[in-house]
């Protein structure tokens, strides 16, 4: 029991220290960049009204003092209340949240499905045609910018071809083009790390011996090979994932998803420091969760790390 208290315990903290540091940072920045009251309220509004709007607010108070009731209330789950939706952010939040996990999780899904087997074929069939056009498309998903992807998607498949929906939240047709271009680089990383790891462990002496008794090649690669090049492949798995469901900003953008991304880019233009703060909080948490959960699943596949 007590080494896995050493075994946690430094993770717990680490995901602690990271929650507060991004909750801090965001919200120093969203006080940095400016006075909500003048977007809601007229330009010809009297002095004695501002100040009115201010203290309702509780914008009038000193700055540490508007971070203390921040962290006090975060750590009940109270964001406060949206100054552009007049109603509680994580209420708010939470119902652009669905959206954000059904598009994040789909494009993750696919993306792992496609990749791993993708870069493992590579990595058996080395040199080949068959590793050149993969790593080749692996590249051009690394490289090319996921605005650009989305804009290239909807003209060739949405407007050309008349295949998927140009935008909007809707059945399936609506989801396969954001998820295809949100899991285009996730896709291209995973396969190159599981490309890379798998070669790595195929020089290995107990590759070669296993191969010298006569066990067959699709046990070599599956039973020996793919387990143990799985650590490096779950890293990038699950840094993938976590960047899937906090980072889909410019797909949902892009296809007007309704996610918590989108929702962040309008709240900061309408400095609602509420829902702002609130968002990047549970997508940091979401995030640090994944890791956390990483960290767990070193201790279940390697041994060493347990020690």
């Amino acid at each position: 029991m007590r080494g896995v208290f050493r075994f946690l315990a430094p993770r717990l903290l680490r995901a602690l220290i990271a929650v507060w540091l991004v909750s801090t940072v965001v919200f120093v920045v969203m006080r940095l960049s400016g006075d909500p009251v003048p977007l809601l309220l007229p330009p010809d509004a009297p002095r004695s009204e501002i100040f009115r709007v201010r203290r309702e607010l509780g914008l009038d108070r000193p700055l540490p003092a508007q971070y203390g009731v921040f962290l006090a209330n975060a750590l009940r789950g109270d964001f406060g209340r949206s100054i552009h939706f007049r109603e509680p952010a994580f209420a708010v939040v939470r119902g652009y949240l669905g959206a954000t996990v059904e598009l994040g999780l789909t494009a993750f899904l696919l993306a792992a499905i496609v990749a791993v087997p993708v870069g493992l074929l590579s990595a058996v069939k080395r040199n080949s045609p068959i590793d050149h056009v993969a790593m080749g498309m692996a590249l051009v998903g690394q490289s090319a910018p996921t605005f650009f992807l989305g804009i290239l998607g909807i003209l060739l498949l949405a407007l050309k071809a008349d295949l998927f929906p140009t935008g909007g939240r809707g059945d399936w047709t609506h989801l396969a083009l954001p998820a295809l271009t949100l899991g285009a680089f996730a896709m291209a990383s995973i396969a190159r790390v599981t490309r890379s790891a798998v070669l790595e462990v195929l020089r290995a002496d107990y590759i070669r011996t296993a191969r010298a008794k006569g066990v067959a090649e699709w046990l070599v690669v599956v039973k020996h090979t793919l387990k143990n090049a799985a650590l490096p492949i779950v890293t990038i798995t699950g840094l993938q994932f976590g960047t899937l469901l906090g980072g889909a900003v410019v797909t949902e953008t892009v296809f007007a998803w309704p996610g918590i991304g989108r929702l962040a880019i309008q709240s900061i233009y309408n400095r609602d420091y509420p829902v702002v703060q609130c968002a990047v909080f549970l997508s940091a948490i979401v995030f640090i969760m994944i890791n956390f959960a990483i960290d767990l699943l070193y201790g279940v596949l390697d041994p060493r790390a347990r020690r």
